[in-house]
């Protein structure tokens, strides 16, 4: 095991966006239980391979809304700041094994889990608030998240990388 991608997420099963005081205590277990509690298991189980390997690559994928919160999806921006907090304390405590663990955090992606929650125009005005101008594709974050998994990134650990055009400045 070299490398682990973890992306665990409830996103597209949200019913749709509601204030927080109207999410439901099983609405915020399930967002919590798979986007935290899996992420956490993901690095769980690869750990020992990559201890005895010498080292290893860890890539959680957090999400921009951890740092710029928004309305309808608290139970889902506390989830993705909590994977950004686990991907410290794993880098903090993992590096000594040669083990790194980074974060990207994508903006608001332009497919159909995020078509389902927002409309057009949501995602359009995003795009227009973004520094390159444009809706993020997919495939916009597989070179973030290929550098991080990559030997290139071997010194770098701990941190979050944000790919979303330039709509946040961290």
């Amino acid at each position: 095991m070299d490398v682990l991608v973890n992306n665990a997420a409830v996103y597209q099963g949200l019913a749709s966006k509601r204030p927080l005081t109207e999410l439901t205590t099983e609405d915020w277990d399930t967002v919590l239980r798979v986007n935290v509690r899996g992420s956490w298991q993901g690095i769980r189980a690869v750990v020992p391979a990559m201890r005895a390997a010498d080292g290893g690559r860890i890539v959680n994928i957090s999400s921009t809304v951890a740092r710029m919160g928004a309305p309808g999806f608290a139970h889902y921006v506390a989830s993705k700041a909590a994977v950004d907090g686990l991907t410290r304390a794993a880098a903090r405590e993992l590096g000594a094994h040669g083990i790194t663990v980074n974060a990207v955090a994508p903006g608001l992606v332009s497919d159909e889990a995020s078509r389902t929650l927002n409309t057009d125009d949501y995602i359009a005005t995003a795009a227009r608030g973004r520094a390159l101008g444009r809706e993020m594709a997919p495939d916009d974050l597989v070179g973030a998240v290929l550098f991080l998994a990559s030997a290139e990134a071997g010194f770098v650990t701990g941190q979050t990388l944000v790919v979303d055009g330039g709509g946040v400045f961290t």
